[in-house]
């Protein structure tokens, strides 16, 4: 399995060609400037925040688009980026509901094949004026397991003050991601930073100015539905992002702060900030303009989705990923060391969905994409703890009996091949959990990989709680808190797994293109 980055094809880079060209007339505000781009209110639709594919499968995939004005969505796949002999599919009107954007869900396309397809906007009133159309390409999973996956995942993007930074050329990272050319992104949360306003300019310890792209929305704490949407937006102004999503697929779940930082479910809080401080009224803003945002299979009604972020998404006989909602259900932050907790951090229907779907799961592989890490000790204020883990090393108290009860439960149903990922705590690691360090021991050895910050400031490494015997195999962490990504390395994880033999690795990565760790996995195996 090789390190080395595949060439894209030139069909591929024909299309990326013309991606970068259709979206480069979306007119930057210049640092510092007050509101987001301005459309014109005549002429024909256009789409100049891009393009992007969501919980891609073998045979289907969603397509993602905004317009600037009311349009109809009309999206056409081909084999080949001629696009001779296109599908066509009839997507939704756009309109202000949704704040001009829409999803339109392809089905029966050909598995563990190369699709090339093209966004065009149509006006709802004469569908002789039609914008420019947007073109993007991704790969299906495949159909059988020789064709092998290779994903990435990361998280933590535009948080602490460190948003789009021109001077450096805006999230590089992405552009990095995008000539691995993986087949698909798992965005494991903290996706935008509503809770967090971006200034011009931030002066960095070495005398260096930070310079951000700031708009209107980004300049204060997000309450209003419009905020929260304009902080979804925000990412899209970056050149590299919407590069990036034009070829990869992604695979995204939310965690904190697309709401608020560490909220829980009822809670209501003071900070002189918000006007607002009913956090439920805010998570059902941020949720709309999430849903409305990413291209997600089980959130939207009109697709057939029950409103929920938590899935499953199959990519073929490989490979199985199990995506968390460790913020929607769980229960309220705490010192977290009551002997009891059936609510826990995921809450009980989703525990039971989880146990249910990973029993059912015949994949070879099965990820746990977690929005937090488990043995990870994250504080919230002083007495209260924010993840699964608070620090004392005995036997499960607070949220780790639940996840206790999903260890035993993979140990005893003899479910193999379990990996989790994670990012949140804004460095990067590698921690392998077994009974014979543990407290606990009704479980079998496992890996748990941490990844990001994507675009963010990074953090020490956290402590590590002895409850299920974590052993820190690797860490990659700043010595100080909040260091800017001028001032290091920004981090993102790559999974590669083989189709012989089945073999999967998991390499760290930091921005620079330097693979910092690698471990490769066996398959077949309860633990590892």
């Amino acid at each position: 399995m090789s390190q080395n980055p595949p060439s894209t094809s030139p069909a591929r880079r024909s299309v990326l060609r013309r991606t970068v060209a259709a979206s480069a007339a979306l007119a930057l505000p210049a640092v510092g400037a007050a509101t987001a781009p301005a459309f014109a209110l005549s002429g024909r639709p256009r789409a100049g925040w891009g393009v992007q594919t969501g919980d891609v499968t073998a045979s289907s995939g969603l397509v993602w688009v905004r317009s600037d004005r009311p349009a109809r969505m009309i999206v056409e796949t081909s084999a080949t980026g001629s696009f001779r002999r296109a599908r066509r599919w009839h997507g939704p009107l756009l309109g202000p509901g949704t704040d001009f954007t829409g999803t339109t869900q392809l089905r029966g396309l050909p598995a563990g094949e190369q699709v090339h397809y093209r966004v065009t906007l149509v006006d709802p009133d004469d569908d002789r004026r039609t914008g420019e159309p947007v073109y993007g390409t991704f790969r299906t999973a495949p159909a059988n397991r020789r064709q092998g996956v290779r994903f990435l995942w990361s998280g933590d993007i535009a948080g602490q003050g460190w948003g789009i930074n021109p001077d450096i050329g805006g999230y590089r990272a992405y552009e990095e991601m995008r000539r691995l050319d993986p087949d698909f992104f798992l965005c494991s949360g903290d996706t935008v930073y509503a809770d967090g306003p971006l200034v011009p300019s931030v002066t960095l310890p070495d005398g260096r100015v930070w310079r951000n792209l700031v708009t209107e929305e980004k300049s204060k704490v997000a309450e209003t539905l419009d905020e929260y949407r304009g902080n979804f937006r925000y990412n899209l102004l970056d050149e590299n992002v919407r590069r990036f999503n034009a070829q990869v697929p992604t695979i995204v779940q939310w965690d904190d702060h697309e709401v608020r930082n560490n909220w829980y479910p009822g809670q209501i809080f003071d900070d002189a900030r918000y006007t607002e401080k009913d956090v439920d009224v805010l998570a059902h803003r941020s949720m709309q303009a999430f849903s409305e945002y990413f291209p997600v299979s089980t959130l939207s009604a009109r697709l057939g989705g029950e409103g929920r972020i938590h899935r499953v998404v199959q990519h073929g006989p490989l490979l199985d990923v199990f995506v968390l909602d460790m913020r929607t259900y769980r229960g309220a932050n705490s010192p977290n060391r009551q002997t009891d907790d059936a609510q826990g951090i995921l809450g009980a229907e989703q525990l039971a969905w989880l146990k249910r779907e990973l029993a059912r799961s015949r994949a070879v592989w099965k990820v746990i994409a977690a929005d937090m890490p488990i043995g990870l000790v994250v504080p919230d204020g002083s007495a209260n703890f924010e993840a699964v883990a608070q620090g004392d090393p005995g036997v499960p108290l607070g949220r780790e009996l639940q996840i206790a009860d999903l260890l035993r439960y993979i140990k005893h149903r003899r479910i193999t091949g379990t990996v989790w990922l994670t990012a949140d705590v804004h460095y990067t690691s590698a921690q392998h959990y077994a009974p014979e360090r543990a407290a606990f021991k009704d479980f079998e050895p496992f890996w748990e990989f941490v990844s990001g910050p994507l675009a963010a400031g990074g953090f020490p490494a956290n402590a590590l709680d002895g409850t299920f015997g974590p052993d820190r195999v690797f860490v990659k962490a700043p010595q100080r808190a909040n260091v800017s990504p001028m001032e290091s390395s920004q981090y993102f994880g790559e999974v590669d797994i083989d189709g012989d033999s089945g073999e999967l690795t998991v390499r760290l990565r930091a921005e620079g293109g330097t693979v910092l760790f690698s471990r490769t996995l066996q398959p077949g195996r309860v633990g590892q």
